[in-house]
């Protein structure tokens, strides 16, 4: 039962009814062999005792960020260094948003900027709330930091209502621990390369050509590897998004710097994944002054870019190469030809230009195919089929070695 012996956990208890649960949170992952610290917002504090919190854990109880006694010390940083993950149980929408904009204004906030760990959130508020733009907006956003959350659950809710809001249940919520360390050691030691946005080829100071790839499902991908133990190397097109935490970050403009960048570290990989939206051609030239709309048509010659993904595949030792294939018909069969032509491990296929999915969206849905079988991954955002896409990859990978 002791799946998490010596872990370090520093449970965030935040103002709400739910605060309950936390008292039971505590002993039930000290049970499987966690050490557990407890730090509470004074809104909590109107619902539990830190009393109640220090009989269960042992440990004293912090609910303040100007205490004199510990900052003599500069306890807040100590007790941001000794945790391995920080677990927000429950979180209400008010911390959640200070968490989102970076504010510091309590004991609890303030860790959360200062330590390096893993960060989870368990969601705990009325159904409304929950669904209101700026919660999903908030939510949305600290995902793609690489922020956890567990739950929320659905039901009948403590006002009355009932719907999605409601904090998991302790053990629940321990499962989703003991899973989050488990996933953390399955790439331990292992580099994935993942490439991810869009190109440009410049036609001239002005003008380029490019194509409407957002980079949200690459960075989604590089943030579930590196939460699955990996050294993660992010070579990114042109995007509006933050780097994930514990992520290298490389910058690449057009198809060759993509290219080059890739060609200079992927001897370090063990597994490649190119989501990029590369261009496939080129202009010939690039003008070197503005062209000017002097005639009623213009045309621009194009040639070939080279192709990172095959150039990947066919190298004398190639790392487990997976390719994204995004395709406004006939899927499977672009996406298997893809596979087969181009002499790949896998290949994630997802069909774009129908609302709700694709480029731009927050969320997705792929069909991920191998030589020797497939499997579809459920319409969700693009945090959680990252997630999925990563458990099949490792699944693969590993099968993969092991022959």
């Amino acid at each position: 039962m002791s799946h998490l012996t010596d872990k370090k956990i520093l449970l965030g208890v935040t103002g709400g009814i739910a605060a309950y649960k936390a008292a039971d949170l505590v002993r039930r992952l000290m049970e499987r062999g966690a050490q557990v610290k407890v730090v509470m917002t004074q809104g909590a504090t109107a619902f539990v005792t830190p009393l109640t919190f220090q009989a269960l854990s042992g440990q004293r109880v912090h609910t303040t960020l100007l205490d004199e006694a510990a900052e003599a010390a500069m306890g807040h940083i100590e007790l941001a260094r000794w945790a391995d993950l920080i677990l927000i149980a429950p979180a209400s929408a008010d911390f959640i948003a200070k968490l989102t904009h970076g504010h510091a204004d309590d004991l609890l906030s303030t860790l959360c900027l200062a330590s390096t760990a893993q960060i989870a959130v368990t969601p705990a508020m009325n159904q409304a709330m929950w669904a209101a733009a700026a919660t999903q907006d908030n939510v949305h956003t600290l995902q793609q930091r690489g922020v956890l959350f567990y739950g929320p659950a659905e039901g009948e809710q403590a006002c009355g209502d009932v719907g999605a809001g409601r904090m998991l249940e302790p053990l629940q919520i321990v499962e989703h621990v003991i899973n989050t360390f488990q996933k953390s050691d399955q790439l331990q030691g292992r580099t994935i390369v993942v490439t991810a946005g869009a190109t440009r080829e410049d036609i001239d100071p002005v003008r380029f050509i490019t194509n409407r790839s957002s980079g949200k499902m690459g960075y989604a991908v590089a943030a579930a590897a590196q939460k699955a133990g990996a050294q993660v190397i992010l070579i990114s097109g042109q995007v509006n998004l933050p780097v994930p935490t514990g992520v290298k970050h490389l910058s690449a403009y057009s198809a060759q710097t993509m290219l080059e960048a890739v060609l200079g570290v992927i001897d370090k990989a063990d597994i490649f994944i190119s989501t990029a939206a590369v261009a496939d051609y080129r202009p010939r030239q690039m003008a070197t002054q503005k062209i000017k709309k002097n005639n009623e048509e213009m045309s621009i010659e194009l040639e070939r870019t080279t192709d990172i993904l095959a150039t990947v595949a066919a190298l004398p030792t190639p790392p487990f190469t997976v390719g994204f294939a995004a395709e406004t018909n006939d899927v499977e069969t672009y996406a298997r030809g893809k596979l087969t032509r181009k002499k790949l491990n896998m290949i994630a296929a997802n069909q774009v230009g129908i609302e709700g999915a694709g480029f731009d969206s927050n969320d997705n849905a792929l069909t991920v195919y191998w030589q020797e079988g497939e499997q579809a991954l459920p319409h969700c955002s693009k945090t959680e089929l990252a997630h999925h896409l990563m458990d099949l990859v490792i699944q693969r990978f590993t099968d993969n070695a092991n022959r």
